[in-house]
């Protein structure tokens, strides 16, 4: 396979992986066609760059089963690389759920789904100590969470003590039960999905969880031709819930991905594009619009996707443009506006994007 870069297209200049997203800087990295370039560079090793072909095959996989949705194909693989989490936003039909189940085939890893509802208790997700008659003592029955991909649906609709049971599993891949610790497989992604639309009911995620996921991305309602093409193919027989039949193959694996993850951590940036990601989180923290800019942790976070992102056009460096590119969809779902801001209009996402154009860029 030829080297092939994750090119943006000229689409909607206002996000890079917006389709899905918060993902969206001043120009939209949403994938397309897969051209061959000679761009790549030679610093890259040669495991790199078979993780780099793995991840376009990996992307392949999924349309077969996902139409459209490219940014957030994307997104999710900036955030499996970087070693974080994302949260899909989206009303109901849209393929998050279809999406999650594709992708963690075509990886060959394990998958748990949790349904967060109301009365939802913390040992559901991370398990529990039970009374073991045979040896009368207790035993550790391990929770949904002990899994590679845990998608966590409708993760707002259960409250807060719930979702803060992901937290320690989220940030250090470690569950703690009566004082003993339990690490995660590797590798490990919490992937939630929240309804935008549907309120009642519902527990909307505290800063602090979050700040925990690394993107946010929003997956659209499909195309006209889109649609059509969702219809056609069930039309000639597609089953979401045989994804086997859609002809889904395991094309990356945890090898992959630890790859990926070493030489995204070895791209190099500049102290000016370091500069450049530091006044961008700043400025959010001044902006009048604003009433919780966002955090050190946000700007590491996009130090990360801007890496990864770099790593994954086949650059040994990032540019000012790959900061770009990933701020919407990185920082504007840390940051809150205040109330009489967001009675005109004006949402965090917005203000991004009126920063992304006044925030000085390095030459």
């Amino acid at each position: 396979m030829t080297d092939q870069p994750f090119t943006p297209t000229p689409q909607d200049n206002s996000s890079v992986l917006n389709t899905a997203s918060s993902l969206s800087p001043a120009t939209e990295p949403v994938p397309t066609q897969e051209t061959p370039t000679s761009s790549v560079s030679p610093v890259l090793t040669p495991q790199a760059q078979e993780a780099r072909e793995a991840f376009f095959r990996l992307r392949t996989q999924i349309a077969k089963a996902v139409v459209g949705q490219e940014g957030a194909v994307t997104g999710l693989v900036i955030a499996l690389i970087a070693g974080g989490h994302a949260l899909l936003e989206g009303v109901p039909g849209v393929a998050k759920t279809l999406l999650v189940r594709t992708m963690a085939t075509a990886l060959n890893v394990n998958m748990s789904r949790v349904q967060f509802t109301p009365d939802l208790m913390p040992a559901d997700i991370t398990g529990s100590m039970v009374w073991d008659s045979g040896t009368s003592s207790f035993t550790f029955r391990p929770g949904p969470v002990f899994t590679n991909l845990l998608l966590a649906d409708e993760i707002n609709r259960t409250p807060p003590k719930t979702q803060s049971a992901l937290l320690e599993a989220m940030e250090e891949h470690q569950v703690s039960i009566d004082g003993h610790t339990h690490p995660l497989d590797f590798p490990f992604m919490v992937i939630a999905t929240q309804n935008p639309v549907e309120y009642e009911g519902t527990y909307p995620l505290p800063e602090a969880q979050l700040d925990r996921f690394l993107v946010k991305l929003d997956l659209s309602l499909p195309s006209r031709e889109e649609e059509i093409h969702v219809l056609a193919r069930h039309q000639e027989g597609f089953d979401p819930l045989e994804l086997t039949k859609a002809g889904i193959e395991a094309v990356a694996s945890p090898e992959h991905i630890f790859a990926a993850r070493q030489a995204a951590s070895r791209i190099e940036v500049s102290p000016a594009v370091l500069t450049y990601m530091v006044d961008l989180v700043r400025a959010t923290r001044t902006s009048p619009s604003v009433r919780l800019g966002v955090s050190p942790r946000g700007a590491t976070a996009l130090l990360r996707t801007s890496r990864v992102w770099a790593f994954l056009q086949g650059r040994a460096y990032v540019t000012p443009d790959d900061v770009k590119d990933m701020a919407i969809s990185t920082l504007a779902h840390r940051m809150s506006v205040r109330a009489e801001a967001d009675l005109e209009g004006i949402s965090a996402r917005t203000v991004l994007e009126g920063l992304l154009t006044t925030v000085a860029v390095p030459r």
